[in-house]
């Protein structure tokens, strides 16, 4: 069921539809028509057309890799963000090995007190 193709086509519209609502039509194509993004978008759009055609690991993988690419600049965020959850980011910190480090060896909110 994980590769069913069916399954993966419909979320793969979910995903472009939720998208555009999010941040605008004119927003989304200029997102996946930026020059430093057009490998990421051909990746993503060929992993679709095989999901399309019956190869639904193949075009999983592709697409895998073109989501890396488009969204990859947005991995840093998201960890920041995961790291600062109350109950979850302690423990992603210790299972990653991040102990809430700036560059220059100082703790973050260091003269906080809380």
């Amino acid at each position: 069921m994980f590769f069913d193709r069916a399954m993966l086509a419909m979320g793969n519209i979910l995903f472009i539809a939720g998208l555009t609502m999010i941040i605008g039509l004119q927003k989304t194509g200029r997102f996946f028509a930026r020059r430093q993004k057009l490998k990421g978008t051909a990746a993503f759009v060929a992993g679709i057309i095989l999901i399309l055609v019956r190869w639904p690991f193949i075009g999983f993988l592709v697409e895998l890799y073109g989501i890396f690419v488009l969204f990859g600049d947005f991995f840093t965020t998201i960890a920041g963000f995961m790291y600062n959850v109350p109950v979850v980011g302690p423990y992603l910190a210790k299972a990653l090995g991040w102990a809430g480090e700036q560059a220059g060896g100082r703790r973050r909110n260091a003269d906080l007190p809380v």
